[in-house]
């Protein structure tokens, strides 16, 4: 946040105007002295008081949008702040969407005044830019130009009395609601390597509709894991006082189409975090896990699946381990730094997932708390999952078909992606329930 000199008087601009004004009354009434009767110009004399006192008693805060070359969080954090708080007398409003968010953001037109009420006590905000001409040197012809810029401020004023509650409480609660804004209007991100992106990695919207909701898993490991991502979410000032990097391992093992790669997803739309999915095959060596750890966001969600189809993060300790190590680019000497080294400490609020059908082939190394600080079994599918399939596909709460096919999921393993794709051959309950019957019968049967 910046100040300037004007923090502790009016604009110059607004001391001029009303020095002006005040000195032409003084002439005029000089001028007309005795012509308008005395009560007359007793009531003016009154006026001019007053809104001499008015400008002298009010202070403004100027926010500048850059600090030297670095942007103002202040200045950004108004800017969306104030683009909530648009009126119906607003005259003038502006609007951006940027080509990856999906919606309009909104936000408060230069010139335009805009009133905000803090514990009772009113704020006017005015947005005020000028021309900015910059000389700039054509070198091939040896001439001097000018080039155009635009320099914004936000002008704050309130009542003097008022600063240091504006400084200690609004402007800290201003910081604090356009975060959760900022929070709201996100679009989750799903970021891949790119070795020619900005940072190693470049990304689309993440647009998979997984929710835990929609989530076929047992309910008591599904509450489990949001109480967890709560409980972590919440620990930023527990974490520092441990003096330990805000971050947590969840290793999610099970065989296939149980459901890993969609609860990473509900995950990341639970928690409004971007994904950062790590391909280890694609990574050249060691020391390029550290840049893309750097190039990671906080607040974000680093998966790396089918970790057990590394050969160098195998058991160590395993006599049917592939000797193939010339083709592994990744030590797991330099995974475990990346998880829980030095550099897993640049970057806050952090979650690190591993995914594996193998749990066992994994090197115990991996496993231990603080790098993956809790394992869920992705298991077979339930009778709670199915009934969560059948509420989704279905849009069924009850059947009476329900109590054969709970019978068939207790002597059957099937998964939640197969229970998914029997639902899907039919639109009419009873035929769908029927297809799903058949097909854990014939697994049953061996079929």
């Amino acid at each position: 946040m910046m100040y300037s000199p004007e923090t502790t008087t009016p604009s110059s601009k607004i001391i001029l105007s009303a020095a002006a004004s005040l000195a032409a009354s003084a002439i005029l009434f000089q001028t007309i002295n005795n012509v308008v009767p005395t009560s007359v110009q007793d009531y003016f004399h009154s006026c001019l008081q007053r809104l001499s006192t008015r400008l002298l008693s009010q202070l403004i805060v100027v926010v500048q949008e850059f600090d030297g070359l670095n942007a103002n969080h202040m200045f950004e954090a108004a800017n969306v702040y104030l683009g909530e708080k648009q009126s119906p007398l607003t005259s003038r409003i502006k609007v951006n969407k940027m080509e990856k968010e999906r919606e309009l953001a909104v936000t408060i037109d230069k010139g335009e005044e805009l009133v905000d009420i803090y514990n009772g006590v009113k704020f006017k905000w005015v947005l005020v830019s000028s021309r900015n001409d910059k000389p700039v040197s054509n070198t091939s012809s040896n001439q001097q130009g000018f080039a155009a810029s635009e320099t914004r401020h936000f002008e704050l004023s309130f009542h003097k009395k008022h600063r240091d509650m504006v400084l200690r409480y609004y402007l800290p609660y201003v910081l604090e609601q356009a975060k959760a804004i900022r929070e709201q209007r996100k679009t989750v991100k799903l970021h891949t390597i790119d070795y020619n992106g900005t940072d190693y990695w470049s990304s689309i919207n993440l647009d998979h509709p997984a929710t835990f909701h929609t989530m076929a898993m047992d309910p008591d490991l599904k509450n489990m894991l949001i109480e967890d991502l709560d409980r972590f979410r919440g620990r930023k000032e527990y974490y520092r006082r441990v003096g330990k990097a805000w971050k947590r391992g969840y290793l999610l093992y099970g065989p296939p189409g149980t459901g890993k790669s969609s609860l990473v997803a509900a995950m990341a739309n639970y928690l409004k975090f971007d994904i950062y999915d790590m391909d280890l095959k694609e990574v050249q060596c060691n020391s390029d896990l550290r840049r893309l750890l750097i190039g990671t966001a906080s607040k974000s969600i680093l998966v790396i699946e089918d970790i057990d189809c590394s050969t160098e993060m195998q058991n160590r300790e395993s006599d049917n381990k592939a000797m193939s190590l010339e083709d592994e680019k990744v030590s797991l000497s330099g995974l475990l730094n990346f998880i829980d080294g030095l550099w897993s400490s640049c970057g806050d609020e952090r979650i690190i997932v591993l995914t594996t059908n193998h749990k066992d082939h994994l090197d115990p190394a991996l496993l231990r708390p603080g790098r993956m600080d809790v394992h869920l079994h992705m298991s077979y599918c339930s009778f709670g999952g199915f009934k969560t399939l059948a509420s989704n596909y279905l849009q069924i709460q009850d059947h009476p078909l329900f109590r054969d096919i709970e019978d068939l999921l207790e002597k059957v393993e099937a998964t939640p992606a197969e229970v998914a794709g029997e639902l899907m051959k039919s639109d009419t309950v009873e035929v769908a329930l029927q297809g799903l019957i058949k097909f854990l019968q014939n697994k049953k049967d061996g079929h």
